[in-house]
């Protein structure tokens, strides 16, 4: 039985089609600061971006009967157009800077997917434009592509529902997709502009307001500076960029509610609470070993559990750090923020939903059958199949994990310090002990590629994707012509046997 036909390929190209537009027009925004500061890099902007929208549009129009769409189809959507974003992405980088493709689309990638790593050893020499289409792809990748496009280019209905569900993303703040994108895009608009006016209080200069803002709400830590944000040696600067993460960190519907509710869905969400405890947790920890909790730390405990990956020491100094430390900051990344949020990570509502599913399920062994109770956060119950979705994915993060770190040891990179890089890249974060550069061998840059594109969509579209395209590499079809052959061979055999016993 084949799973992908020519019709899938059709549907999926045709809404193939409105992203590749998206992507097109928003690449092509950088130009306007290649304008303002007299740079000659309009031209890398402009005709990749002049590419995505050309064939966005044959798409579109070519195949505008095909509309069917179906989950598998919106997987498939999702998971093309991270990997298109990074790949026009990368023909910007390598026309205006000579990059390889490799390093090019490597460094596209950890943008669109907020996870902040570069390749660049000193990103201050590059031009504006360039530095403003890092964190422009992350402020775009961290409210996530499907989203953005979907909300602007489709229609609202059962294909925008399809594509909503393919980033991960379930929970509504308005009863129809369209009003939700519409509130989502409004609620991350007025905290971008509130995070850019704080920066400009507390002393920035206004690129550097705009990029530092787009990188902190957007969790995903690209800096424009060599030493990121604590190149700014202002703890006013870090407490701004603290808050901006958790609000990042913090899911859409939360924020939807804080003025109908007076901030109470803030002290409600069971998510946000956990996020606050788990820091001030880890903070006491540290308080522990080091006697005294600095703001560098602190900062850092945030820039985890948001998996922003933002920084105030050097990669060198993390080194330096016990291994409890160390251990403790990945386990914070691996836990990440809350669903519904730009932030990476396993996802806290994911672990809760585990977690309560053991207790529940040992309680229902050892109680009577009559006082088996549904299984509920917050008041909210909690079905089987969210329940299987959540263990899958926790068990699917570790294996992904487990594999790249193998790589990485077998490439004779020391296991502590690869572990931690390998969870910063799944986990989309972006905090590094210095191995993830442009040192890092080819080979290795491609996996991490693969993986921080997995992290973000979180593994099962890019899973249908590979498995779409093995079905149908391996497919053949079934045709009456060899039937046909096989007769007329079987009829010459027999001609043959006739003559030869008439001899």
């Amino acid at each position: 039985m084949r799973y992908i036909t020519k019709k899938d390929i059709l549907i999926i190209s045709h809404y193939l089609g409105y992203i590749f537009q998206g992507i097109g027009a928003v690449l092509l925004v950088p130009i306007l600061i290649a304008l303002i500061y007299q740079e000659n890099t309009y031209v890398s902007f402009l005709i990749p971006s002049l590419i995505s929208l050309a064939i966005g549009t044959v798409l579109i129009h070519e195949l505008k009967k095909y509309t069917k769409l179906k989950l598998k189809h919106a997987m498939i959507i999702s998971a093309l157009a991270w990997l298109w974003a990074s790949i026009i992405g990368a023909l910007i980088l390598m026309i205006a800077l000579d990059l390889s493709f490799i390093n090019a689309l490597f460094e596209n990638m950890s943008a669109w997917t907020g996870s902040g790593f570069t390749i660049f050893n000193n990103v201050e020499i590059l031009p504006q434009s360039i530095l403003f289409l890092r964190s422009f792809e992350q402020w775009i990748g961290g409210l996530g592509i499907i989203v953005v496009f979907t909300g602007i280019l489709i229609k609202s209905g059962n294909p925008a529902n399809k594509l909503y569900l393919s980033e991960g993303r379930e929970d509504k703040i308005k009863p129809s997709i369209r009003n939700t994108l519409k509130k989502t895009f409004e609620i991350y608009l007025i905290y971008t502009l509130i995070g850019i006016i704080a920066f400009l209080i507390v002393g920035l200069p206004l690129f550097d307001a705009i990029n530092l803002t787009f990188t902190s709400i957007a969790t995903g830590g690209m800096s424009i500076k060599n030493a990121n944000v604590g190149y700014y040696q202002n703890n006013l600067v870090y407490i701004v960029t603290m808050i901006i993460m958790i609000l990042g960190a913090t899911s859409f519907i939360v924020h939807a509610r804080v003025i109908k509710s007076k901030g109470k869905s803030l002290l409600k969400d069971v998510q946000f609470k956990s996020l606050i405890v788990i820091t001030i947790i880890t903070s006491l920890i540290l308080f522990i070993i080091y006697k005294s909790v600095p703001i560098e730390i602190l900062f850092h405990v945030i820039s985890s559990i948001t998996t922003t990956g933002a920084r105030v020491i050097p990669a060198s100094e993390v080194l330096t750090w016990n291994g409890a430390t160390i251990t403790l900051l990945f386990v914070l990344m691996l836990i990440g923020g809350s669903t519904g949020s730009t932030s990476g990570g396993i996802k806290i509502a994911k672990i809760i939903i585990t977690l309560k599913s053991i207790s529940h399920n040992t309680k229902s062994i050892i109680s009577p059958e009559r006082r088996k109770k549904p299984l509920k956060i917050s008041g909210k119950v909690i079905d089987d199949n969210q329940v299987k979705m959540a263990s899958l994915f926790i068990v699917m993060q570790f294996i992904l994990i487990a594999i790249v770190w193998f790589l990485f040891i077998l490439y004779g990179y020391a296991p502590l310090d690869a572990l931690f890089d390998v969870i910063s890249a799944q986990s989309n974060t972006g905090l590094s002990t210095g191995i993830i550069s442009n040192s890092l061998p080819g080979f290795l840059k491609l996996i991490l590629v693969v993986q921080m594109w997995m992290g973000r969509l979180e593994i099962i579209p890019v899973l249908v994707l590979i498995h779409s395209i093995y079905e149908i590499i391996r497919f053949k079809p079934k045709t009456k012509k060899p039937d046909r052959i096989k007769k007329k061979i079987r009829k010459k055999n027999r001609l043959i046997i006739f003559q030869l016993l008439f001899l």
